[in-house]
């Protein structure tokens, strides 16, 4: 799947949107099929794994995004929940960003999300979300000089629970099939 990201152009530094297929491939992977496992990285541990290490430091983006799904186990089914911004502003999640050159032909630009614990409205549906950065973390997470994870390990945490809602939507979201702006309509 194509999402739009924001990266920092590399000679003028200004920033450009730009599509990039969801799930990382790792510029040294010898089979792009890895990126449909890459789709989520753990901040907590994205410094230390080989695939996410170095976009950390050199390659970070904005996913740009109007809300998100999980899904919570209810018995052996799981319901869908779509989540936003209470205000409905869109926002942008933490992402990092990779190329991986084929033997024969176009560079493929992938992306990947970062994730964290989630916070009070979250953690009623998941054990994880998206790390949702506030626009005052945009500069410095773009920054190319800056390559100290620590620092932007610490943008990584759980967005205000009281500025987000979430509510249920239909089973038809499950069916990737069905790709419909209904999908996030509340459902009855």
């Amino acid at each position: 799947q194509e999402v739009s990201a924001v990266i920092p152009n590399r000679e003028t530094g200004a920033r450009q949107v730009r599509p990039f297929r969801w799930g990382l491939v790792p510029s040294w992977a010898k089979d792009p099929a890895i990126g449909n496992r890459m789709i989520n990285a753990r901040s907590e541990t994205a410094a230390t794994k080989p695939a996410f290490r170095t976009p950390l430091r050199e390659r970070r983006c904005l996913v740009l995004a109007d809300g998100f799904y999980e899904w919570k186990r209810e018995g052996s089914r799981k319901q869908p929940y779509y989540i936003r911004l209470r205000d409905s502003q869109p926002f942008a999640f933490a992402g990092l960003w990779d190329q991986w050159q084929p033997p024969v032909g176009q560079p493929l630009e992938t992306c990947t999300i970062l994730t964290t614990t989630p916070n009070a409205l979250v953690r009623q549906i998941h054990d994880r979300m998206p790390a949702i950065l506030p626009p005052t973390a945009y500069d410095q997470w773009l920054d190319p000089v800056m390559r100290d994870v620590e620092p932007l390990q610490a943008l990584l945490t759980p967005y205000s629970a009281e500025e987000m809602i979430a509510y249920l939507v239909s089973t038809r979201v499950n069916n990737p099939a069905y790709d419909s702006p209904d999908c996030i309509n509340p459902a009855i």
